[in-house]
């Protein structure tokens, strides 16, 4: 992987462990001045993301280069754009690894993260993202 100026992370801020894993990306993309830009999809208009807001809360985005990127390969496209963390995009990369990473994320950490969105969703009465 290459370094990845200029990327936007569609995240979902009602959910506090995405907040809390994103606030952190940001501070460290703003301490030391990256152009990377996040933003809620409770709070812009997603359609420009061409996702919807269930998909979009269903699992991590990333545009870059005018593509969305998902998933794991969308946390690669970050880390690869920050100091620190680039190890990190080389690890999830190597045959097997990333394999692995892709199916504990898109099998077990997303689902669960979404399920818990959808019983908050349900219990402060909000529809869902948005």
């Amino acid at each position: 992987m290459t370094h990845r100026p200029d990327l936007r992370v569609l995240y979902n801020a009602r959910c506090p462990v995405c907040r809390a894993e994103i606030d952190h990306y940001a501070a460290h993309a703003a301490a030391r001045e990256l152009p990377i830009r996040f933003d809620d999809l409770n709070g812009p208009d997603i359609s420009l993301w061409g996702v919807s807001p269930d998909a979009a809360a269903r699992r991590l985005h990333v545009l870059h280069g005018g593509q969305v990127v998902a998933g794991v390969e969308a946390f690669r496209l970050l880390w690869d754009a920050m100091p620190g963390y680039r190890w990190l995009a080389r690890v999830t990369g190597w045959p097997g690894i990333r394999q692995v990473v892709g199916l504990i994320y898109d099998r077990v950490a997303a689902p669960l993260l979404y399920r818990a969105h959808l019983r908050r969703s349900a219990r402060t009465g909000t529809s869902g993202p948005r």
